[in-house]
């Protein structure tokens, strides 16, 4: 008996043996010494910004790519942030899976940079870092941070709707704009039913697209279409640094004695986004006429002589016939063309 409990006890220290032998290699695997950051290389650290060289290569990055201890996919992102300010405010960038190098224009680090709100025609000082990441399990691992001084200039930028409600034609995509470039874009689209799906693109092209992880949320050169999620005019607003977009009604048309629909219902007109302003054709008869926001009484312009006033007089349309419409809610007057 002794002997079969020395045997059991010898055999309890081997299995006990054994497993401590497979905690420390899985200790091994797991432990950050394994992990090598990316190396990000700059070929500059100082840079001026110009409408001048906005077509101009700028900046080049190099990358000596992250090492796991393991084969798998990184996903690499470049980190734009303020110097000293720890990436709370943070402009990312999706490094194509494969590039150990990429390369800015003028236009595109100026955008970048402008998004973190900094002043134009002045320097500022950033940080750069690579963010490396497997998945949501393994935490991401940081390069070393690289810096860069640079000044911005002030520049209007342009997204470009392409989808159903035009058709999917590149050239009629509606333009969503960007007064100070600082990464937050609003546009107005009508979307007829069933034509709800779009992407945005930087240029009237398909090199380069957002497009939707899920409502609400935006992804650059990945995700599925975009869906509005009503059919309608909308206000689109997107934040290309928080990468969200957002959407609200907003319409204004005509109403009154001259409108086809009378004063039962609005004639819709629709938002030229380049110009910034409100058109309509439409057959008009004599009578009057106001202007009203999302079909409602809650806010309505009339006027007279081609200005404007909140809650003013009906306007007066003399002689029936075609009417080119335009609503200026910037400089605050309207025109009647009869053609």
């Amino acid at each position: 008996m002794k002997i079969l409990h020395y045997i059991g006890m010898i055999l309890t220290l081997f299995v006990v043996f054994q497993s401590c032998k497979k905690d420390e290699t899985q200790a091994r695997l797991s432990t950050e010494d394994a992990v090598k950051a990316a190396v990000l290389t700059l070929d500059k650290t100082s840079l001026t910004l110009s409408k001048e060289n906005a077509g101009d290569t700028v900046l080049h990055l190099s990358l000596v790519p992250a090492d796991f201890g393991f084969q798998a996919a990184v996903t690499n992102v470049l980190q734009f942030g303020l110097k000293g300010d720890n990436f709370k405010t943070v402009k990312e960038v999706v490094v194509p899976s494969g590039r150990t190098a990429i390369g800015f224009t003028g236009y595109e680090l100026n955008g970048y940079l402008l998004a973190l709100g900094v002043p134009t025609g002045e320097a500022s000082e950033f940080d750069i870092r690579l963010k490396s990441s497997i998945n949501a399990k393994i935490a991401a691992v940081y390069s070393v941070l690289s810096g860069l001084k640079a000044s911005p200039y002030a520049s209007t930028s342009y997204l470009y709707a392409i989808g159903a409600y035009e058709d999917w034609v590149e050239a009629n995509a509606e333009s969503l704009i960007s007064p100070t470039s600082n990464g937050i874009y609003t546009g107005i689209i009508n979307f007829p039913e069933g034509k709800l799906t779009f992407k945005l693109t930087p240029e009237r092209n398909w090199s380069n697209s957002y497009g939707e992880t899920e409502p609400g949320k935006i992804v650059y050169n990945g995700g599925q279409d975009i869906k509005a999620p009503r059919a309608g005019s909308l206000e689109l607003e997107v934040n290309t640094t928080a990468n969200t977009i957002s959407y609200k009604d907003h319409s204004w048309g005509i109403i009154g004695s001259a409108t086809p629909k009378g004063w039962d219902s609005d004639t819709d007109m629709k938002f030229d986004n380049t110009n910034q302003v409100w058109k309509l054709t439409v057959s008009l008869t004599a009578g009057e006429i106001k202007f009203r926001k999302n079909h409602d009484w809650g806010t309505n312009f009339g006027g007279a002589n081609g200005s404007l006033l909140a809650g003013g007089a009906n306007i007066a349309v003399a002689l029936a016939g075609t009417y080119d419409i335009v609503l200026d809610l910037n400089a605050n007057t309207y025109t009647l063309t009869k053609k």
